[in-house]
């Protein structure tokens, strides 16, 4: 459950990095401040909910897409983070297409980085603190 909880506290911290890059690099994508933490949450829920479902459709309908899951998964996350309230506006297809590859690099990329370094240490730790009880035990 820990495990989980950090996964996806890195996942909503790249997701707000990942809006705020889309926007800095894109017109097209504007973030309003006062929905940020709304865009940020869905973004990341959506992201979480709908890779595996998209997953398993293409995996059963569509195999030859496998590798662009991310993608397609991070593109509806968007588009359900636009449908949320007035947070987040996405305009331009090339708009859309920049956004999506910025936001699943980052996320991407960040994920397999901070995920690394987070996850590792704590597992790290919780091994030493295992061998430490163990040996406390037998002694």
């Amino acid at each position: 459950m820990i495990r989980f909880l950090l996964s996806f506290a890195i996942n909503v911290v790249l997701a707000a990095v990942g809006l705020l890059v889309a926007s800095s690099l894109f017109d097209g994508v504007t973030v309003h401040a006062s929905g940020f933490v709304v865009a940020v949450l869905v973004l990341a829920v959506a992201q979480a909910v709908l890779a595996p479902f998209v997953f398993n459709v293409a995996r059963k309908y569509a195999s030859a897409i496998l590798g662009g899951i991310g993608l397609v998964s991070t593109f509806l996350a968007l588009w359900v983070a636009t449908l949320v309230g007035d947070s987040i506006e996405i305009t331009g297809a090339g708009t859309w297409v920049g956004a999506t590859v910025v936001v699943w690099v980052i996320g991407a990329l960040g994920g397999w980085f901070l995920g690394w370094l987070v996850l590792k240490r704590w597992w790290d730790r919780r091994q030493e603190q295992r061998t430490i009880r163990q040996a406390t035990a037998k002694g």
